[in-house]
């Protein structure tokens, strides 16, 4: 073998996987869609929508309990869900510490997932002074659980800065942790500004301080591996629609010995072991934090999303995203009226930018005129809008199906929108 073929870059046949999504071959305006809003929610490939269908056409029932083949299949695929996500959150290599099914319970989002431990395991751990470690990049989803939890057991939040470039200031947030951090709770890559956080050092120095950790992981799983045990969270949750599957199913991985201590958040059918009216006891978890009728189809078509995200190589994945990145970054680099928010040496493939005298909005309307689909406004992250003193930014984030060519037609389109405005 040459020194040559030993460091190619590996290849992904973009073409080939955009014909798998049917969507994107749509005009919009007019215009054929280039699809740049992927943080907000990925498309879906025909595997997933297929997956979808399958279930409802011949195997639709209620999860467990009853006798009969419809339920007994659709119990059957959608506890095989479960395990395939808690391989996908497991490391591959001989000596990776495999995740346990007990240790993967559904929602309905990231956004639910951080909801049940603020007030299952908040709720139950935390007291007046007890401090909870958030950063100036999370989103609402991680913020606001929060706060109400602290407004209900007088706890404190405290928060890490965030440095000009868009990273996490840490001496500064290993100056928050003291004896009365109770937990840390950080995005593993920002969604407004692509920041790709040292995850495993915060969770390791959240742990030397005697805190727990939770990772919000929505962004990350759709752009690279990642190893719930390697990363040491105690707890680790992402979404479904923005990796490729449905919307309406998220996933909370809580270390078990965790879920186990931890009281139910909500109640009803299938979370109980006993009702009585003199009292109730529950199921083991995951199940306790599981009541009512589950998102079925929602599990199941992100088992799907998964089987079809897994069967790429994951190498090619990175590569292709990441000449994206460089190609965008390189042609905003000079547009001297274009502000780059968040600059961080480990960036996923977002780009967040303003346009001298321009709101975001108009820059996005007309993006949208040629085409173009971007995210524009505070993306959620109205602490970190503030950090910044901007009401918002123009958001362009980019997936693996698409294409050196929809960004050359990105920045064309916006040099148009330039000589508007």
């Amino acid at each position: 073998m040459t020194a040559s073929a030993r460091t190619a870059v590996p290849t992904l046949d973009v073409e080939a996987l955009r014909r798998q999504f049917p969507i994107l071959e749509q005009e919009v305006n007019g215009r054929p869609l280039v699809y740049l809003d992927n943080a907000a929610t990925t498309q879906k490939p025909e595997a997933v929508v297929e997956a979808l269908a399958h279930y409802y056409r011949h195997d639709h029932s209620n999860v467990h309990r009853a006798a009969h083949a419809l339920a007994e299949r659709a119990t059957l695929s959608f506890e095989a869900a479960r395990d395939r996500v808690a391989d996908f959150l497991s490391g591959d290599g001989p000596d990776a510490e495999p995740v346990r099914r007990e240790e993967i319970v559904w929602t309905r989002g990231t956004t639910e997932a951080i909801n049940l431990v603020a007030n299952a395991w908040g709720r139950a751990h935390l007291s007046a002074g007890d401090e909870i470690v958030l950063t100036e990049m999370e989103h609402h989803a991680n913020i606001v659980p929060w706060q109400l939890v602290a407004e209900a057991t007088g706890a404190v939040i405290r928060v890490v800065p965030v440095t000009d470039e868009g990273e996490l200031d840490l001496d500064a947030y290993a100056a928050l942790l003291g004896e009365r951090t109770r937990i840390v709770s950080v995005v593993h890559v920002s969604n407004a500004l692509g920041t790709v956080n040292p995850v495993e050092r915060l969770v390791a120095m959240a742990h030397d301080a005697g805190a727990v950790a939770l990772v919000d992981g929505a962004q990350a799983v759709n752009h690279f591996a990642v190893d719930v045990k390697a990363i040491g969270a105690d707890f680790y949750c992402f979404s479904g629609h923005k990796l490729f599957g449905p919307t309406g199913i998220g996933v909370l991985y809580g270390r078990q010995a965790l879920l186990e201590a931890m009281p139910p958040w909500q109640g009803g059918g299938e979370m109980i072991d006993r009702v009585s009216f003199d009292g109730t006891t529950f199921q083991a978890a995951p199940l306790r934090f599981e009541a009512g009728t589950p998102h079925i189809a929602g599990a199941i078509g992100l088992a799907a999303a998964i089987d079809w995200f897994e069967s790429l190589d994951r190498a090619a994945v990175i590569a292709h995203e990441h000449a994206l990145l460089e190609r965008v970054d390189a042609a905003l680099a000079g547009m001297n009226d274009v502000r780059r928010i968040g600059t961080a040496r480990a960036r996923a493939s977002v780009v967040s930018f303003l346009v001298d005298g321009a709101h975001p909005s108009d820059v996005g309307m007309l993006l949208d005129q040629q085409g173009v689909a971007v995210r524009t406004g505070h993306h959620c992250t109205m602490p970190l809008m503030d950090r910044f003193g901007i009401p918002g930014t123009v958001r362009a984030s980019f997936s693996l199906y698409n294409t050196e060519e929809e960004v050359d037609r990105f920045v064309t389109a916006l040099e148009k929108v330039r000589t508007f405005l």
